[in-house]
């Protein structure tokens, strides 16, 4: 088993946290270490080095550098642009398969909190049984505990308390509120933890099949994809994948696990005052409830004030109504996009 860590991603919805420069699976949110590091650490504590690879975009390759030095160059695969997960996914399976390597390959993202590695590695090393039979996709699911309309959701067959593995029959993407109720009250209803499992040469297949303009494209220009990667879609391996693949099975999880993709995740982390507050860094409050305050290099007073997402950092200031929230990652695209218009 290979193990391929995904850091290439941006991470605006924690901005001004997170930002392009330096995106949150780059930053030490939970502990001294950051993310990344804490996903490296996570699998070498049964992986050998040489097995754990990372896969990230040319703006980050420093920074996985700096934060890994224990990575050689070679344990790093470079997106000369960052396209979604799907080009990612067809890139690393083309690395290997060059090299003649068809072993089982876990791809995992860099920035979630897992609880218990032992937990993880015994649900790692059963996929990677199932996943070594032809053509066949294995991911990790997560009983849900809230209607979360922020997760992708996995329906499998009917749950069965016996049973480790499960077949799915359904991928639903980002629900609306009153879905996800209705989804998390289903017993073989799940939260897709991002983490699957299969051969580079189940890849291919799968590429071929259903991502066939893309595959060749990456296969028939290695010379050059450097010129022609930017011109790829972006499309998340989910939707170019993952909900057409005919032969594409479930563990249900046995450790806690979240995504810690938005500022509310880190209230499920952190510990809260006793008005309810998470407060990082030089901070007083008066007559406050229920906020998320951080504060980096600045003196902050907040007072009389509830359910605030308030975040400065020398990127910026965010003053969000945690009902909003969702709409961060939004109106930030769209401001990139004005500003790239006037300039």
């Amino acid at each position: 088993m290979k193990v391929m860590i995904m850091a290439g991603g941006k991470g605006t919805r924690f901005w001004p946290w997170s930002v392009k420069d330096k995106p949150k699976q780059f930053l030490s949110l939970l502990s001294n270490e950051t993310m990344i590091q804490t996903t490296y650490k996570r699998f070498s504590q049964w992986l050998s080095s040489e097995k754990i690879f990372v896969v990230t975009t040319e703006e980050y390759l420093g920074l996985v550098m700096e934060q890994l030095p224990e990575l050689s160059p070679e344990q790093v695969i470079v997106e000369p642009y960052q396209r979604d997960t799907a080009p990612s996914v067809a890139l690393t399976a083309l690395h290997f398969l060059d090299k003649g390597d068809d072993e089982v390959l876990v791809m995992s993202p860099a920035d979630q909190y897992i609880s218990n590695s032992e937990a993880l590695k015994e649900s790692l090393l059963l996929a990677e049984e199932i996943a070594s039979d032809e053509n066949a996709i294995v991911t990790l699911g997560i009983k849900p505990t809230r209607p979360e309309t922020g997760y992708g959701y996995i329906k499998s067959e009917q749950e069965n308390e016996e049973e480790q593995v499960l077949k799915v029959t359904e991928f639903i993407e980002k629900p609306s509120l009153n879905h996800a109720k209705d989804l998390v009250n289903n017993s073989n209803v799940f939260w897709n933890s991002g983490i699957f499992v299969w051969r580079p040469s189940t890849i291919a297949y799968y590429m071929k099949k259903y991502q066939g303009a893309m595959w060749n494209e990456l296969n028939e220009n290695k010379n050059i994809f450097n010129e022609i990667y930017g011109s790829l879609p972006k499309i998340s391996v989910d939707y170019a994948i993952l909900e057409k693949a005919e032969k594409i099975y479930m563990i249900p999880s046995k450790f806690k696990w979240d995504d810690l993709g938005t500022w509310k995740s880190i209230e499920r982390i952190y510990e809260k005052d006793s008005n309810k507050n998470i407060l990082i860094g030089d901070i007083r409050t008066v007559s406050a409830q229920n906020c998320i305050i951080i504060s980096q290099d600045q003196k902050v007073l907040v007072l009389g004030v509830e359910d605030l997402i308030i975040a400065l950092t020398e990127d910026g200031l965010l003053v969000c109504q945690k009902s909003h929230e969702q709409k961060i990652k939004k109106i930030l695209n769209s401001w990139s996009e004005e500003i790239n218009r006037n300039e």
